[in-house]
């Protein structure tokens, strides 16, 4: 164990204090019999024992002791020997909260709606944070001990089982870490050295200290947590928070060091293994490679490709929407994922991003919806609460066919009623109170009626959020997880719709009438956005697209040498035959 400025240390475990040994480095070795399950802390300087910085375990809360986890081959074993991983480009994922998406609320429940996933053609789940935070019930983004599961979800065998499912099923793992910052309830990092540096502040306080003194172990303590999991979790990538939080003046960003310290990680387990990144900076540097002077990580999330869409979809231009809306800036995402490329942002009042030219694109990762977009809403309201099942398709169809990484939020496939709500479980009743005040203030800039904003802390907001899998087979339901199936299905038939070369797509539109046409290789796109019926030119050889006999559109007809289209009318096309899952290309 690190801590450089103490002066005796102990190992506390199953009730008795080892003394520790101070070795090189700030660091602290003891020697001691425990077995799994065995609860153990470090005591400092004679003070009360706290739990373990590198903690795989907090059964009894992140106050409590850790636990040793170690467990046995009765207890589990892997099943996926010959598992290497998904391929990134071309990928579909799916973004989940263990916590609500089933009524268990846990990784054995995501595990047992896994023929759901397999069934829509997901090619990975992408977890929201599990490691251990504060009480039960959370988002995950105020985690305390990244090195930890949370046990309420199922603790280390609970994601172990789920992992190992998901692979025998043929889905990868991707999670959501948060190295950024910790929460501020049960962080106890500072007690043991410099983890947090004033040199640099961040909206959470001080920033984790990447570039100061003492830095190098602090460094070493989030590469080795996701190596750590990488190599014993088998996880096959992961998604880092607001990387623009992690303030590093240092030669070698944090980021470059986990890019090479997972790629060797990734070499010698013989998996593949993503990390992608949450900016909204639209900076080419994080996706490209440590060789280019780049950040080296695999891709990023394109909020604005969001952004263009959903303020079209419903109209809304408050807040930072308000650099969208037109069909102009839509089509702007549709061809190259970001809109801002140096141009100027009215919201920003400043120039905003830099151009993507050169980048694959499969260095984006693109929605309709996601748990920001949803949860971040007064409400916590899914688009498919305001806009007609029209809209809906056409969302579908532009995410699915894109030349991006396409990700589905859970319960997206089949619109679900349930909302995605902001909701917490803090056990310090003063932070509570404080987090539910600032939501209501948060607000303001959009416009909403703070009244409208549940408790965050009230249970209830909790329960409204988990998903109601009743209403899969529904009327409407039913027809929209279809049409999601479908669009996967054919996305995995024609090669041109998982080509990341998005300067080869051809986008024609027009912006007074309200329509759109894409065209990807032998694949076509049309939909009408407009307030009236509307017919598009298509060209010859182009027939509605099938998937067992269903054609992939709505509200539209193909005639002669066009496609008629009613408002919210949507149509894929394609060239020639559609290619069967059997064909060989």
């Amino acid at each position: 164990m690190w801590a450089p400025d103490a002066s005796e240390v102990a190992l506390h475990v199953d009730e008795r204090d080892v003394p520790a040994t101070p070795t090189d480095g700030g660091w602290w070795v003891a020697h001691a019999e425990a077995g799994h399950g065995s609860r153990y802390g470090w005591r400092l300087d004679g003070a009360d024992p706290l739990p373990d910085p590198r903690s795989r375990w907090q059964p009894d809360g992140v106050h409590g002791l850790s636990a040793v986890d170690a467990p046995d081959e009765t207890d589990f074993a892997w099943t996926d020997q010959h598992w290497r991983g998904f391929h990134l480009p071309g990928a579909v994922l799916y973004e989940l909260h263990v916590g609500t998406f089933s009524p268990e609320g846990t990784f054995d429940g995501v595990a047992e709606r896994l023929p759901h996933l397999a069934d829509l053609g997901v090619d990975a789940i992408e977890l929201l944070p599990v490691a251990a935070f504060p009480g039960d019930r959370g988002w995950g983004y105020d985690g305390t001990f990244p090195h930890a599961v949370h046990d309420a979800y199922g603790g280390p065998a609970g994601l172990r089982r789920l992992v190992d499912a998901a692979h025998a099923a043929g889905i990868g793992v991707v999670l959501d870490v948060v190295h950024n910052h910790l929460g501020p309830d049960g962080n106890h990092l500072g007690a043991y050295g410099p983890y947090f540096s004033e040199r640099h502040q961040t909206n959470w306080g001080a920033a984790v200290n990447l570039d100061g003194p003492g830095s190098d172990e602090v460094r070493r303590y989030f590469v080795e947590h996701l190596t750590g999991w990488q190599r014993d979790l088998h996880l096959d990538g992961f998604r880092l928070d607001a990387v623009h939080a992690l303030v590093d003046d240092s030669a070698t960003h944090l980021l470059e060091q986990l890019a090479d310290e997972v790629a060797a990680t990734a070499a010698h387990t013989g998996r593949s293994c993503w990390l992608i990144a949450e900016s909204d900076r639209n900076d080419p540097r994080y996706v490209l490679s440590t060789a280019a002077g780049g950040m080296g990580l695999d891709a990023s999330w394109a909020d604005e490709w969001h952004h263009a869409l959903h303020a079209v979809l419903t109209g809304e231009t408050d807040g930072y929407y308000e650099d969208f809306g037109t069909l102009d800036h839509l089509v702007r995402g549709l061809q190259q994922a970001w809109v801002y490329a140096g141009d100027w942002s009215e919201h920003r009042q400043r120039a905003h991003g830099r151009s993507p030219a050169g980048l694959p694109g499969h260095a984006f990762v693109v929605s309709v919806q996601n748990h920001d977009q949803i949860g971040n809403r007064a409400t916590g309201d899914r688009i498919g609460h305001g806009v007609s099942d029209g809209r809906l398709r056409i969302g579908a169809a532009l995410l699915l066919t894109s030349p991006f990484v396409p990700m589905l939020f859970q319960g997206e496939e089949w619109s679900a009623s349930s909302p995605f709500r902001y909701f917490t479980d803090h056990q310090d009743a003063a932070l509570g109170r404080a987090v539910t005040e600032g939501r209501t203030h948060e607000f303001a800039h959009f416009g909403w009626d703070p009244a409208d904003v549940p408790d965050p802390q009230d249970r209830a907001t909790f329960e409204s959020s988990v998903l109601r899998w009743d209403e899969v087979a529904e009327p409407g339901h039913a027809d929209l997880l279809q049409w999601h199936r479908d669009l996967i299905a054919l996305r995995r038939r024609h090669p041109s719709l998982t080509d990341g070369r998005w300067e080869a797509q051809e986008i024609d539109h027009d912006a007074d009438v309200g329509w759109i046409r894409i065209r990807r290789g032998d694949v076509l796109v049309v939909v009408n956005l407009g307030a009236a019926p509307v017919s598009v030119p298509v060209p010859d050889g182009f027939a509605l697209a099938e998937v067992e006999g269903r054609p992939l559109a709505a509200g539209a007809q193909r005639h002669a040498d066009v496609v008629a289209l009613d408002p919210d009318g949507v149509a894929v096309l394609s060239r020639g035959r559609s290619p069967g899952p059997g064909d060989r290309w």
